[in-house]
């Protein structure tokens, strides 16, 4: 995929580990500039450290309301541009709902849905402007099946998976493309908030994916012609049963 995306701008959330770095470096080999929005900032100024010029670093607590408010406003100030948004920073909670602690409830679903929309909200006039662009959403696998483990978690993503669909048809007019990559269990960190059983069992039967596994499948979605939209990809490990 070498310089595919020479030229392009891209900001990823959630950048500084696990499924958000990995796009990003995906990104940076195909020719990207790439803007990394994360709220880590000893990890940013180590990756990008580490990348190069080509690894733009934006810290930022996209829970804290005026902080998410500035994200475009940012993004251009650094980078001059935006041709490649991908939505990507997110929370998990599973377990039994009556175990769940209401705030970290909040926590959840404002991260994985709220901030979701409204960093999407926020960067559509942009690309609009241009009559260009692409969204994906970092979504899950529990969004297209009921898991009755995580009933939070998976709700939250059933409501991206929501999102995904009516926004791309809003914006297709544009020439704006909006997808979502749903991945099967990651070895991330949102892993260590699994069922602890859970982790067992997909650890031992190698029901787990890597990172760029998932930044694999969001390079594909980019570089496809423009007439072509990969609205939804899901990415599972070949032993999962779901």
């Amino acid at each position: 995929m070498a310089n595919e995306l020479k030229g392009k701008v891209a900001a990823v959330t959630g950048a500084a580990s696990g499924i958000g770095l990995a796009t990003v470096k995906a990104m940076i080999a195909s020719g990207a500039r790439v803007v990394l929005v994360d709220r880590d900032q000893a990890s940013l100024k180590t990756i990008c450290e580490e990348l190069g010029d080509a690894a733009i670093p934006l810290v930022m607590d996209l829970l804290d309301p005026k902080d998410c408010a500035t994200l475009l406003s940012q993004i251009l100030e650094k980078a001059g541009q935006l041709d490649i948004f991908h939505a990507n920073a997110g929370s998990y909670i599973g377990g039994d709902l009556l175990d769940a602690d209401p705030d970290a409830i909040d926590r959840m679903v404002s991260l994985n849905v709220s901030v979701v929309m409204k960093n999407v909200q926020n960067i559509l006039p942009h690309m609009i402007e241009r009559g260009t662009g692409d969204i994906i959403v970092t979504s899950s696998v529990a969004g297209h099946f009921p898991v009755h483990w995580e009933p939070v978690y998976a709700s939250s993503k059933w409501a991206m998976t929501n999102f995904v669909q009516t926004v791309r048809r809003q914006v297709l007019k544009h020439g704006i493309r909006v997808a979502s990559v749903s991945p099967g269990p990651v070895n991330s960190a949102l892993l260590a908030d699994w069922p602890e059983e859970n982790l067992r069992k997909a650890k031992e039967s190698g029901s787990i994916i890597e990172p760029s596994d998932v930044s694999d499948a969001v390079m594909y979605i980019l570089t496809r012609p423009r007439n072509v939209t990969i609205r939804d990809m899901v990415v599972l490990p070949s032993n999962f049963d779901m």
